[in-house]
């Protein structure tokens, strides 16, 4: 009976080790770009999950209870960072649920904006695919961290993507060489391309900055939201630069790049994503794919 009662014993604990070794570390993410990113690092070795569905404003985002308790029961938390998340409510998530956090953006030379004598970082950083390479090493080093057991399926999984990456960036430049210099001038909901704009050298008269009327973030931030006289600039800029067409952005409202449509004659060319990605078994679903889309609107609307 004894012999028995043992052997339950160590069925139990083995079976117990067995099921703690199959729970797969949980990943949190504030955006979709962020968790496209995890996810094509971690694979199915980890559960990664997103709090902002496709088409979410982080800068606006409220979380909610559901949000709060994604965070507790995860293993580590990510966020983009440089106040994408609007009021820092990843991190203030992440502090609550005593979770380590992770800022993708560490490493990133930030594009840096003023207004009314004060400085601040665009946070819009993947817009330079050489940016989100930064993001992914980042996110390499902490799931690493997290499992060094997946070590080496980690670090095959960001190689290939990053190979992929580079492959884009490439794509990107010959695409967008097919747009003669002038034509070059891209006007969005708000500034969400700078980064875009500077590394593939659009909006030459404007420092090779985004045109855009509403500023880097859609909430209450300094240089932030739509000022008259920022939208007369944009207008001007528009008529003045000659600029083909202009766009709207899947996750803000289309209502004041309409007003610069009608008021300058100019067609709306297309939408972009921008602060987030596709909805799923959509073409933008992945960064690679946003990215692609983007590409694709803007060359047929201004070539």
């Amino acid at each position: 009976m004894k012999q028995w009662v043992l052997f339950f014993c160590v069925f139990l604990s083995m079976a117990s080790g067995a099921v703690s070794a199959e729970k797969k570390p949980i990943l949190v993410c504030s955006t979709t770009q962020v968790a496209d990113f995890t996810r094509q690092i971690a694979g199915d070795r980890c559960d990664v999950r997103c709090i902002l569905a496709p088409g979410a404003d982080p800068h606006t985002y409220s979380p909610t209870p559901d949000d709060a308790k994604m965070v507790i029961s995860a293993d580590l938390a990510l966020q983009s960072g440089l106040h994408l998340e609007g009021k820092n409510w990843m991190a203030t998530l992440a502090k609550d649920a005593n979770k380590p956090l992770v800022t993708c953006t560490d490493g990133v030379s930030p594009i840096q904006l003023s207004k009314d004598g004060q400085t601040f970082s665009d946070p819009h950083a993947w817009f330079s695919v050489k940016n989100a390479a930064i993001y992914v090493q980042n996110i390499l080093k902490a799931v690493i961290r997290l499992d060094p057991a997946g070590k080496t399926q980690y670090e095959r999984r960001a190689k290939l993507y990053l190979r992929q990456l580079n492959v884009l960036d490439g794509w990107i430049r010959e695409q967008l060489e097919t747009i003669p210099p002038p034509r070059r001038i891209l006007v969005t909901s708000h500034d969400a391309f700078n980064y875009f704009c500077r590394e593939y050298r659009f909006n030459a008269q404007h420092d090779y900055l985004s045109l855009a009327p509403v500023g880097w973030s859609t909430g209450g931030e300094v240089g932030a939201g739509m000022t008259p006289e920022r939208f007369k600039i944009v207008a001007e800029s528009v008529r003045k630069y000659g600029a083909a067409a202009v766009f709207v952005e899947t996750s803000v409202n289309p209502k004041l790049i309409r007003e610069i449509a009608n008021e300058t004659g100019v067609k709306v060319g297309g939408t972009l994503y921008s602060d987030s990605m596709g909805e799923r078994g959509s073409a933008g679903e992945t960064y690679i794919g946003m990215m692609r889309e983007n590409v694709v609107a803007i060359c047929e609307s201004l070539q």
